[in-house]
């Protein structure tokens, strides 16, 4: 086969690991200018295929041709040699350096040994200027002043001042808010007409269809199609990924809701203005906002993680000092946070030790754990929750962004939660197991716990939640009951002026 018409060409790939076949025989091409999505199920391969293509791994099988010309062992440094970058959702950038030192890192300009500074507010200016961010971002600005969305720009412009002609983006959106998802958007359409080619993963199906020509499926390390973007559905990419059909509305109008479980009364902090809202048992409420918002200031204060300065927390009907995250967890409080990785787990600790972490002290006597208990309990939830583990003894780093997921929520329901805070659960894991996620919260109210679900992605909220607070600015700005619903309404509040300090009930 003639390869020279591809600018990656990856044939009969295989990695494995310990237990796992991560890859098996994965042929994928990539011509120059074109935009492929990568799909499937986390899990499923994509990222051992990515690591592969960028050097961080080595095949232990196939061979990779760059441009034509094949590769012997491919390196990260030899990998943005050949003009291959990634942007990844959790942003490798340095906040304390300024964003031209963080574009040019490892090409910095000397001249009789010292930096050229004026070279590199030029450079980064005009790569800036590349993607219409020039005004918006200054050479000089720290990368930790920059929003996620401006922080997600800088990495493109890295990748551009290396003259990168492949070009990765993993969960790029994952964490950016509607108007900068679009912005980024009309960015990537701009580098496909410069005739970039453009690696897209996304678990946000409907931003395949508005980015990418074709799509492959990954499902248990193996190729299960491809399809161009204009000839497939949504339906049959998500059949491809799962091996079955989701459900289409996971509302559960059939739960009963209850008493009032969960009151929060003016709390306040110096992110916080006046916060006031409730939870029943059995109740979905929904939190939305723009980056910046409030969303998951409002979570970890009610949590105890951040101090309040005024109001109240009431549980029961009874006011309650929740000064931190262990007295949250006596009072039947559990936090799912938005970072699981840094907040919620300990990377290092087995699936067995993170799912009895908050019960410890309850199966364990004189400071000696009763291991039967212990091996017990993890089976259960991993059983329940269907988590995807060699062994109850696998290091948790080692799952899949969806299983580590899962891993959190079981050591909440070890826990014995009663009010369960959900900060962005189906960030960054596959359509499959977020229609696990729904599921599972539909369950947890069906037996009367009450939950809260924050997110940045209005169409699943909309999906599952039986009321929708909206957050701007610090402060609740309005409330959306159920037969309210609409994307139009919820953004309208989400972005309108502050107009007073109480919450809006917004009504037709």
């Amino acid at each position: 086969m003639n390869y020279k018409g591809y600018a990656i060409v990856m044939k009969k790939i295989e990695k494995r690991f310990p237990g796992v076949h991560a890859l098996d025989q994965v042929d994928f091409y990539l011509k120059p200018g074109e935009a492929k999505a990568l799909v499937g199920e986390n899990g499923a391969g994509k990222s051992t295929l990515i690591k592969i293509l960028t050097g961080a791994y080595q095949p232990d099988e196939g061979e990779i041709i760059v441009f034509g010309k094949k590769v012997e062992k491919m390196t990260p440094i030899l990998s943005e040699q050949l003009g291959i970058s990634a942007v990844y959702q959790n942003l490798i950038l340095a906040n304390h350096l300024t964003v031209a030192e963080n574009i040019l890192l490892g090409n910095e300009k000397s001249t009789f040994g010292f930096i050229d500074k004026r070279f590199m507010i030029k450079r980064t200016h005009d790569i800036l200027d590349q993607i219409g961010y020039a005004d918006a971002i200054k050479p000089g600005q720290k990368i930790g002043e920059l929003s996620a969305a401006q922080q997600g720009m800088v990495a493109i412009a890295r990748a551009l001042s290396r003259s990168a002609k492949v070009i990765i983006f993993d969960e790029p959106t994952a964490v950016l808010a509607d108007r900068e998802v679009r912005e980024l958007f009309r960015v990537i359409h701009q580098l496909k007409k410069k005739g970039i080619s453009i690696i897209y993963i996304s678990h946000r199906i409907e931003e395949i269809f508005e980015l990418c020509d074709t799509a492959l499926v990954l499902k248990d390390g193996r190729v299960v199609g491809e399809r161009p973007v204009k000839e497939t559905s949504e339906d049959e990419l998500i059949t491809m990924m799962v091996g079955r059909e989701l459900k289409k509305d996971l509302y559960n109008p059939a739960k009963k809701i209850g008493s009032e479980i969960l009151k929060v009364e003016k709390i306040e902090n110096e992110k916080l203005k006046k916060c006031s809202f409730s939870v029943k048992s059995g109740e979905i409420v929904g939190i939305y906002g723009l980056v910046g918002s409030g969303r998951t200031e409002l979570s970890r204060a009610i949590f105890g993680a951040d101090s309040i300065t005024s109001g109240r927390i009431l549980i029961d009907g009874k006011e309650v000092k929740i000064r931190s995250p262990r007295s949250a967890i006596k009072r039947g409080l559990g936090l799912i946070p938005e970072d699981r990785r840094q907040q919620g787990l300990a990377l290092k600790l087995s699936v067995k030790h993170n799912i009895n972490l908050p019960i410890y002290d309850r199966i364990g006597r004189f400071g000696f754990i009763k291991l039967s208990k212990e091996t017990e309990n993890a089976k259960h939830y991993v059983e329940v929750l269907s988590i995807k583990t060699p062994s109850l003894n696998q290091i948790v780093s080692n799952l899949s962004g969806g299983n580590q997921q899962k891993v959190v929520v079981a050591k909440w329901l070890a826990s014995q939660s009663r009010i369960f805070i959900m900060d962005e659960p189906t960030n960054g894991i596959d359509v499959g197991a977020k229609e696990e996620i729904y599921e599972l919260m539909n369950d947890l109210a069906q037996e009367g716990a009450g939950v809260v679900f924050i997110s940045s992605y209005m169409p699943e909220l909309i999906n599952i939640c039986d009321r929708i607070l909206v957050m701007r600015e610090g402060r609740i700005g309005g409330e959306l009951q159920r037969e309210e619903f609409s994307e139009e309404k919820i953004l309208s509040i989400a972005i309108k002026s502050e107009n007073n300090n109480e919450t809006e009930k917004v009504r037709e």
